[in-house]
């Protein structure tokens, strides 16, 4: 006879973690500590929980790479003893958080899956409970014993997405988030129905947890009409190390000569510029269009079909491992978790 799978929770903050006080009407955090008297339903799956919850919790729109770096020191420190992890966050970073510990937990053969609410799992239209239920249900499924799922996921809405592949688009409905560029990993409903020829498969290697994040990176979000000095001041931000151009289309930009010679005079400088589209859905493709032959020229990289979250945490990664300029080059446009189609 098998053991039960075993699941840790870890609780950052966000709103699914969140009780309505019955006297005064405050949110206050949720006891996960209390968690099968709270939602009983979690009995009925057969595993082992335990929970660890952040002291202070933090809104998402706090967090950094420092306490990414210590969510993924937690799954190092806690892998052995545990089948799967679940992590409670609140969405509106939710997808820079799945991005960012999807480069940083290498070789990973157990599920993280990260799931919150739009509203607080105390209020009577919760989408909390259900989340929480199925992404514990998913990170304790095994097949032949191994993790059915062994990759950092989103769960959100009856939909399991790959989390790198990941972005938020609306902050009303409970389908808060989307994939554009990659099919969804699982549906949930009468059964939870896995789309297994997408799910990357583990490896035998060891996990090797990276916690160094490099930040002297920015984004360049063009629009009709920008003017010089505010692309000057971003290109000569002190330390500057990379960028990422949020460019039109299939990854196209306006042609004007100081445009071009400004991100020219970047890249001769060293500074790795990453072409992302503004568009959720498609693909950069440079040279299609005379509108991106330029930057083509100048030597600037193509992002494919990378998310613009994938994009920020995957630089801060590659130069967070100190790689040379012609590795980062190279990395940025290989698939190194599943995050692009090159």
């Amino acid at each position: 006879m098998t053991s039960q799978p075993s699941i840790l929770i870890i609780y950052t903050g966000g709103t699914i973690g969140m009780m309505v006080d019955s006297a005064t009407g405050v949110l206050h955090p949720f006891d996960f500590g209390d968690l099968y008297e709270r939602i009983p339903e979690i009995r009925k799956i057969k595993c082992k929980i335990d929970n660890i919850s952040f002291d202070p919790i933090i809104d998402s729109s706090d967090m950094d790479p420092e306490i990414w770096a210590h969510l993924a020191s937690l799954i190092q420190e806690n892998y052995d003893n545990y089948d799967g992890f679940v992590i409670l966050h609140g969405s509106d970073t939710m997808a820079y958080t799945a991005s960012a510990l999807s480069f940083m937990l290498e070789n990973l053969s157990k599920p993280v899956i990260l799931t919150g609410s739009q509203l607080p799992i105390g209020t009577i239209r919760t989408d909390g409970k259900e989340n929480l239920i199925t992404a514990i249900e998913i990170a304790a499924t095994k097949k032949n014993g191994c993790a059915l799922v062994p990759e950092v996921c989103i769960y959100f809405e009856y939909q399991l997405y790959r989390g790198n592949r990941t972005h938020k688009y609306n902050a009303e409905h409970f389908d808060a988030f989307r994939s554009s560029n990659y099919p969804i990993l699982a549906k949930a409903g009468v059964e939870i129905k896995y789309n297994h020829s997408i799910i990357r498969k583990a490896t035998n290697k060891n996990l090797t947890v990276f916690t160094k994040m490099n930040t002297n990176i920015a984004s360049l979000r063009l629009f009709p009409g920008i003017q010089q000095n505010y692309v000057s001041a971003v290109l000569n931000t002190d330390g500057l190390k990379g960028l990422v151009i949020e460019t039109f289309g299939s990854g196209n930009a306006m042609t004007k000569e100081w445009f071009i010679r400004k991100l020219g005079k970047a890249v001769k400088k060293g500074v790795i510029i990453f072409n992302v589209s503004q568009c959720r859905g498609g693909s950069v493709n440079m040279g299609q269009y005379e509108a991106s032959m330029g930057l083509k020229e100048i030597g600037i990289l193509s992002g494919y079909d990378i998310t613009y979250e994938a994009a920020m945490t995957k630089m801060m990664y590659l130069f967070g491992r100190e790689y040379s300029s012609e590795q980062i080059k190279k990395y940025l446009q290989t698939p190194l978790r599943g995050e692009m189609t090159a």
